[in-house]
């Protein structure tokens, strides 16, 4: 109320009754009784009152006169800074002091609180907020940018933790959502450690969808926060407030480190982020001025314990893309075919894609992995990916097919790797060859062997004419010799140590 003063004007000087002074005033009659009747038990008079401000005799009226000042004033600077930490509150905070001053007068919790609140308004905006240790993180970009002499600009990133406001800036080539992820991931190098969020502003190169309640990030960005072990939490549309950290961060920056460095010429982004590491290091070095320590200190003292742990590898940028399964159980990535499980045919899955590697995930999780390749039209077959009909076909090989024709005998080992020869990639023959060799579970491996030295006498080793042969019992009415078809200095023959 600021129409004390007058009350007791009009009620000691004037002599108005009690009604008349809260109509002339604007009050209520209740209002002007309680006033009056606090100033008659004070004993005052007007000449007592009329040199006092209306602050002075609201205390005189409602605490009474002012007692010594012998309590033990708290370290308020500290008491905030404490409260930083994960866990600690104001109460635990109260009873430390009055343990460590049990004989003295100290304040009780209910004015001790009121007194840091006065001393918390006293600070500055953007320090009003509690923040916990190693719980935010939070990054933007500034808005001026730094020229470089061939025409474009570096744009500045920044970053600030919440509870010690340590601070790390450097320049990108632009605002892309890589610049943005390699920014955040070379600050996380920075500060040796993960916080539990990430909060950037809305921008569309992170956010998918900027909503206020639910924002979504892109498919990027949450593989990068999986990688991290942490989350990204988007500040609400157009509520700086939400970031406010980031803002004094940015504006810190730009009158620290930018300012200073506006009168110097850089070619490229990196001779921009040479310049700004040291000036980066006198910042976070500098005291602050109405609480104790520096960013730096108070980092190393709340902040770094509480972080996570970085991850043993830096993030790779990724890109996901949706694929489908076709029916040889393989997928296409940029014109290039990898296989997955056959079980998955059909299947539409996500394809994790990065410099190096393509991994395909089914249901978020990993059913495959190759190495990237560039080769379009090519295939990266992994035989367990395969069935068991097709895994023992590509486990033939022209050095067990000829094994296997010479374990029947020496005119079967030739006629297989005839029937190899004649084809210009042996594997085209792998059919023909296990045919012919099946003739030994029918006929018997004598008839066999014999069916096939005589194709070879008379130049034909073709599977259907061996079966021909013993279809029709000519290897019995026509019997061969081995010198009738051996000829090892014939040109077109490969022989079988082609094949070692």
């Amino acid at each position: 109320m600021r129409k004390i003063k007058d009350v007791l004007r009009l009620k000691l000087t004037a002599k108005l009754s009690h009604r008349q002074i809260g109509a002339a005033l604007g009050i209520s009659k209740g209002v002007v009784t309680k006033y009056v009747g606090l100033a008659a038990s004070a004993g005052l008079v007007w000449g007592q009152v009329q040199d006092l401000d209306e602050t002075a005799l609201e205390r005189l009226l409602l605490v009474g006169p002012e007692r010594p000042r012998d309590h033990v004033q708290p370290d308020y600077g500290r008491i905030h800074h404490e409260l930083r930490r994960k866990g600690m509150t104001l109460m635990l905070l109260w009873e430390e002091h009055r343990a460590d001053y049990a004989d003295h007068h100290t304040y009780a919790y209910s004015q001790f609180c009121v007194n840091y609140r006065l001393f918390a308004r006293q600070l500055k905006r953007s320090m009003r907020q509690i923040h916990r240790a190693g719980e935010k993180l939070f990054i933007d970009y500034a808005g001026p940018t730094i020229g470089l002499t061939d025409g474009s600009r570096a744009h500045i990133f920044v970053a600030a933790l919440g509870a010690s406001s340590y601070t790390y800036a450097c320049a990108t080539p632009s605002e892309t959502m890589a610049d943005w992820l390699e920014s955040t991931a070379r600050a996380l190098a920075f500060y040796g450690g993960v916080p539990q969020l990430i909060v950037p502003d809305n921008p569309k190169a992170m956010i998918k969808d900027a909503n206020r309640y639910e924002p979504r990030s892109n498919d990027t960005v949450l593989d990068f926060a999986r990688h991290y072990g942490t989350s990204i939490l988007p500040a609400r549309p157009y509520h700086p407030q939400d970031k406010a950290k980031a803002e004094s961060a940015v504006q810190i920056v730009e009158r620290w480190i930018m300012a200073r460095l506006r009168h110097q010429r850089f070619a490229s982004v990196h001779e921009v982020n040479v310049a700004i590491m040291p000036l980066l290091t006198r910042l976070n070095d500098k005291l602050f001025q109405k609480l104790p320590g520096s960013r730096a200190s108070t980092f190393a003292e709340i902040d770094a314990p509480a972080l996570l742990p970085l991850p043993l590898q830096r993030y790779e940028m990724a890109r996901f893309r949706a694929v489908k399964v076709h029916i040889d159980y393989h997928v296409d990535v940029e014109r290039h075919r990898y296989s997955v499980p056959h079980t998955l045919v059909g299947q539409v899955l996500e394809a994790r894609i990065t410099t190096a590697a393509v991994e395909l995930m089914h249901r978020g999780q990993r059913v495959a992995s190759h190495a990237r390749n560039s080769r379009q039209g090519g295939f990266s077959t992994t035989a367990e990916h395969m069935p068991a009909a097709h895994r023992a076909q590509m486990e033939w090989t022209p050095e067990r097919l000829i094994h296997w024709g010479r374990s029947i005998g020496p005119a079967t080992a030739e006629a297989v790797t005839r029937l190899m020869a004649e084809n210009k990639h042996p594997e085209h023959g792998y059919r023909a060859c296990l045919g012919l060799l099946s003739l030994a579970k029918r006929y018997g491996k004598l008839r066999l062997e014999a069916a096939s030295m005589l194709a070879l006498q008379i130049g034909a080793c073709q599977f259907r004419h061996v079966r021909d042969i013993l279809k029709n019992n000519r290897d019995q009415s026509m019997p061969a010799t081995a010198g009738d078809w051996v000829s090892p200095d014939h040109a077109h023959l490969r022989g079988p140590g082609y094949y070692q």
